[in-house]
């Protein structure tokens, strides 16, 4: 499971322009799963997630987190996070997990993240969205368990 997180001011997802979710101050996470994830990565990631501090205190370090700001996440799926592009042009996609099992870990993930207290707020799982933000900082932190 891969997580690319954006610290926001706001963030938004949009389906045939209809506004299907938002946030104010938080993350927005877009989510890659990979063929072999599972349960414990979606843990992982989650327990991660909510325990990051990406907000800056008085004195400018980033000391504080979700719960200290009163922030929340905007969790959206993305199965291209898995393209690889090493060849060619046109990125393969053969890491991602199929629909059925990236769907069920994406719904777990954001269920174990609002498990630890974290306000979830969640784009349409394979619809075509269209994802507005205001990175802050700019923040943008990659974040992958190491299988190694």
């Amino acid at each position: 499971m891969r997580a690319l997180i954006q610290r926001v001011s706001r963030a938004s997802v949009q389906v045939d322009g209809e506004k299907v979710a938002g946030i104010g101050l938080g993350f927005l996470v877009l989510l890659g799963v990979a063929d072999e994830d599972g349960e414990a990565e979606a843990a992982w990631l989650a327990r991660k997630i909510a325990g990051l501090r990406l907000f800056e205190d008085d004195a400018g370090k980033m000391n504080l987190g979700l719960e200290d700001v009163g922030g929340a996440v905007l969790a959206v799926s993305q199965f291209t996070l898995y393209g690889d592009a090493r060849k060619g042009r046109r990125p393969s996609f053969t890491r991602a997990a199929p629909p059925a099992q990236a769907q069920e870990l994406y719904e777990m993930f954001c269920t174990m993240l609002a498990a630890e207290g974290v306000a979830v707020e969640k784009g349409v799982f394979q619809a075509h969205m269209e994802v507005s933000l205001v990175n802050d900082g700019p923040v943008t932190l990659w974040l992958e368990q190491d299988r190694g």
